[in-house]
């Protein structure tokens, strides 16, 4: 036992605890790149089901907007072979920019999450459920609020069959975000793009706030595991 605790096994932990962290520092670029690079490799993969998934889903549905053109799709390949046939094999990626985006939506979260947490903690010595609770529903509340216009966006390049006037052109391009965010704002106001919000909210923020006070409670179980184990080899 004397020779593991000697000064000579001290400095060896010192050196590989330095060696450790300037190789994180030094990667964590790559590291954060590849996450977000999993994520764009996941929204170009996925868009296409996306896409197919919106439209049979609104398929019958009536609307009070004479721009759009209804859809007569007979299953999943049908949807691919028409989509394909009608518009052209891009159109599976109507709304792929907006998706992107959509990758920090996250991100955003868990900002406002940790930061709350960190004013709280400057209060009280340790967070209750509630808290937790109520700082996660905060967080993912702020996210998706900021992001809905994106998603909004999103489900219109998706649902694709929408004339854009005056030229009387069927919607299929990335390019045409900035018009359909002026028209939505031209037509119902600013909060034309937060139409569905509520409905959102009440699907994300309370997920979410489970979700993160999952985490903390794991958390702390896996800390205090440790913190036993570490007690026992003393």
């Amino acid at each position: 036992m004397a020779s593991v605790l000697s000064y000579e096994s001290l400095v060896h932990a010192v050196a590989g605890a330095v060696g450790s962290v300037t190789a994180m520092t030094v990667f964590f670029p790559l590291d954060t790149a590849r996450l977000r690079l999993q994520g764009v490799v996941n929204v170009l993969l996925t868009t296409p089901l996306w896409v197919v998934n919106t439209r049979l889903k609104l398929q019958g549905a009536k609307f009070r907007n004479e721009d759009i053109v209804p859809t007569n799709y007979r299953g999943i390949i049908d949807a691919f072979h028409q989509i394909i046939r009608d518009e052209g094999i891009s159109a599976l990626w109507n709304g792929t920019f907006p998706s992107l985006l959509l990758v920090f939506n996250p991100a955003i979260q868990f900002m406002f999450y940790e930061g709350l947490k960190r004013q709280l903690l400057k209060k009280r010595m340790k967070l209750s459920s509630l808290d937790v609770f109520i700082i996660g529903a905060v967080a993912k509340a702020i996210a998706t609020t900021l992001t809905y216009p994106m998603q909004t966006v999103q489900s219109v390049l998706r649902f694709g069959r929408h004339r854009l006037n005056p030229e009387n052109r069927t919607l299929g391009s990335l390019r045409n975000i900035l018009y359909l965010l002026h028209q939505r704002v031209r037509r119902f106001g600013i909060l034309g793009l937060y139409k569905g919000l509520e409905a959102k909210l009440l699907q994300t923020v309370l997920t979410a706030a489970l979700m993160f006070l999952v985490y903390e409670k794991l958390t702390a179980a896996t800390f205090t595991v440790m913190g036993l184990k570490r007690a026992h080899t003393h």
